[in-house]
């Protein structure tokens, strides 16, 4: 067989990798010849732009390959494919154009540092020599072939070969005639020359549901009404400002009972969800992972598409509108991102041109046991730019303001989960995993240079989690005090009889608060598997249960650090959050439900109006324990301090008893008034409050002046100098 055969014989059957070297327009000896493959087609007839017939084309393979000798002075053609039904369509040629990637794009993707890599690849729609269709491109550096399949070309693997850039390894095509709405997928030889499981683009921005897992060719064509507030954000965070949280899964928010128990889409809620968050007073929404993922029950924290929100709610435009909406309404939008880990989902990342690409080859890094998932190769720099990419393209295509990493603790430590001989030492012989450093605090100085802030949920001690590049930090923006949640869910677990012996439990968390810019979660992780509602924590009877609640939630209103609450928080549900479920919004019709949710909504009212409760938040002059040591009756007391001077005081009594006439030390004499009382009525509460507050020159608690009270049975009160207009 000649050499010219064994070409057209590997063309036919999908396994020659240059294919661009063959089809399409080539000079033979003085004349130009055009060759096709088209293995649908019965015959194959060159035609100029207004349809009139230049050549009819040989068949030169009885598999569908076809070639014609161009006309002279004829540059331009199309193809007339006559199908075996008699059907007949006109196409151009994806053979006839050139790369669609210049070199300095070329040089970038191989570099690893170019951060519109979105730009670069996954499908864009775009017009070439005044020719309409879209453009493929993706990184696959270790297949023999790549070729693109969809609904365009009948799934059939040997019509789209791409072309490869072997420097980096990046296959790329454009296809003209392909519009927005096709579906498409990868599919690829490994280096032996074996078919592998079909592929999912990663860069893909839109995909079909499971099972079909195709992506979908998008175009956003959404008109952002936001511009006013992104002028507004900064490259250098702003931590004196307050930030309260409203964290959502936006699945189980709420359904639609009247179709099925469906989910609500992306403009639906914007229309529900957006109004009650404002309604209730949260600066910031937290969406639970967005990004695609095959598998409900995974809540998004296994993610199949980064570039992509999930098909569940609607289009990528869709979601678009629901931020825009958030902006309008003067909320700020987070969302969760998953760069600690993938599934292993076959037309996934796993193995995807053969080899271990995204991934580590050695399961002692490349494996998490304990979620059945596979970890990124943070030491690779294309990798590298494939997550810091699709960090900044939610940032810059979807105006989001905050991400929020996943798992860092499992990205830091080598041996995370994992026993003697289950891990490999770094270069010194650490556990640390330095190439993790590396890529964490490069993506916190890219998502602060477009205008965003990170936040880390990270549950150990690791040094500098929260604190700049420059000084050795991880350079994230906040960090998720998990130490103060497990303590004080912990105590709040007590009956109110021994939390005497568990005092320290509330006091321990002020040692280190100002360490790092803390967070308080109460998120969805305490809410589920057998941990119960925060409801279900506190003890007692029922009056006592709520009463708990109330003032803890409080409590964590006036403790330093930023708030976030798990959605249903603020409803006291008696069970824990069920994904399949929308929230127990029944639970309103009850008062006491009603009173939660009522001092929730009046807690971020006083948080937002009270600079001394978030303007020092990460720094000890904000705070000035009042009593901290009174473990017998289980109270403490604080002062919160403002950068003007002003101040608020905080008491909580977690005993079920009413201490009347209890002193404390305050800052200055005269009338102080209760900015909040978590007994009060209209909160379910015995309704005891104090009236006709005077401080008086008499010092207590290290304090110049001291005031008397009557503090309610497992209650929080928060109490201010009063205005001369009070009438308190």
């Amino acid at each position: 067989m000649t050499k010219r055969h064994e070409t057209y014989a590997a063309l036919v059957q999908g396994r020659f990798y240059d294919p661009f070297s063959v089809l399409g327009p080539h000079k033979v000896g003085n004349a130009r010849v055009v060759r096709t493959l088209q293995p649908q087609a019965r015959t194959v007839d060159l035609i100029d732009g207004d349809g009139n017939l230049l050549a009819a084309m040989e068949r030169v393979h009885a598999d569908g390959l076809f070639a014609a000798a161009m006309p002279p002075r004829k540059r331009r053609y199309k193809l007339r494919v006559t199908l075996h039904d008699g059907d007949s369509v006109d196409i151009e040629d994806p053979y006839r154009f050139a790369t669609t990637l210049g070199d300095l794009d070329l040089y970038l993707l191989g570099e690893g540092s170019d951060r519109k890599i979105y730009e670069k690849l996954g499908s864009k729609i775009c017009r070439i020599d005044g020719i309409s269709g879209t453009r493929f491109a993706v990184w696959a550096p270790n297949a023999s072939r790549v070729s693109v399949i969809g609904d365009f070309n009948d799934w059939d693997g040997r019509r789209h070969v791409m072309r490869l850039h072997p420097a980096n390894g990046i296959w790329e095509i454009f296809i003209p005639g392909v519009t927005a709405g096709a579906r498409y997928k990868y599919e690829l030889l490994d280096q032996e020359g074996e078919l592998l499981p079909v592929k999912t683009d990663p860069f893909a921005s839109f995909h079909e549901p499971p099972p079909g897992n195709a992506g979908i060719v998008y175009e956003s064509r959404f008109e952002w009404q936001d511009a006013g507030w992104l002028e507004e954000r900064s490259t250098v965070p702003d931590l004196a400002r307050p930030v309260s949280i409203y964290e959502v899964h936006l699945g189980s928010w709420r359904r639609k009972s009247d179709d099925g128990h469906r989910y609500l889409n992306f403009r639906e809620l914007a229309d529900e969800l957006v109004g009650y968050v404002a309604d209730m007073g949260f600066t910031h929404v937290e969406f639970l992972p967005v990004s695609e993922h095959p598998f409900d029950g995974s809540w998004g924290y296994q993610p199949i598409g980064m570039f992509a929100p999930t098909q569940r709610f609607g289009e990528p435009d869709d979601f678009r509108y629901l931020v825009d909406r958030c902006h309008a309404a003067g909320i700020a939008v987070i969302v969760d991102w998953v760069p600690a880990h993938f599934p292993k989902d076959e037309h996934g990342l796993r193995r995807f041109d053969g080899t271990a690409l995204y991934e580590h080859e050695d399961p002692r890094k490349g494996e998490h046991a304990d979620w059945g998932t596979l970890i990124f190769n943070f030491g690779r720099r294309e990798v590298v730019n494939y997550l810091i990419g699709s960090a900044l393209y939610w940032i810059d295509e979807f105006h989001i303001d905050g991400i929020r990493v996943d798992a860092v603790a499992s990205m830091l430590y080598l041996d995370y989960s994992r026993e003697d001989g289950e891990w490999v030492p770094n270069k010194y012989g650490g556990n640390e995993n330095l190439e993790a450093v590396s890529f964490l605090r490069n993506l916190n100085t890219e998502i602060h240079a477009h205008g965003a802030v990170s936040f880390a949920e990270e549950s150990t001690a690791w040094p500098g989690v929260s604190q700049p590049v420059d000084a050795g930090g991880l350079g994230f923006t906040y960090k998720w005090n998990m130490g103060w949640m497990n303590d004080t869910l912990s105590y709040m677990g007590e009956d109110p009889v021994h939390r005497k012996h568990h005092h320290n439990k509330m006091t321990f968390g002020l040692v280190y608060a100002f360490n790092e810019n803390f967070v308080l979660p109460l998120s969805h992780d305490e809410v589920v598997h057998g941990k119960r509602s925060i409801l279900g924590r506190m003890p007692g009877d029922e009056w006592q249960r709520f009463a708990n609640l109330r003032a803890y939630y409080a409590n964590m209103y006036a403790h330093p650090g930023k708030k976030l609450l798990f959605m249903g928080n603020e409803l006291a549900p008696y069970d824990e959050w069920n994904h399949d479920k929308p929230l127990d919004w029944h639970l309103l019709d009850y008062p006491v439900h009603n009173g939660v949710q009522a001092l929730i909504r009046d807690l971020n009212a006083l948080y937002r109006q009270t600079p001394a409760l978030y303007e020092i938040d990460f720094a000890g002059d904000g705070f000035e324990w009042i009593a901290w040591d009174d473990a017998d009756n289980s109270i403490l007391s604080w002062i919160r301090r403002d950068r003007s001077g002003g101040h608020v005081v905080c008491i909580s009594n977690f005993t079920p008893v009413v201490r009347h006439d209890y002193q404390i030390g305050v800052p200055a004499e005269g009338r102080y008034c209760e900015r909040l009382n978590t007994d009060a009525e209209r909160y379910g509460g015995s309704g005891a409050r104090n009236r006709g507050l005077v401080a008086k020159a008499a010092g207590s608690h290290g304090q110049p002046c001291s005031v008397s009270l009557t503090l309610p049975a497992l209650a929080t009160l928060i109490l201010e100098p009063a205005r001369p207009d009070s009438g308190d």
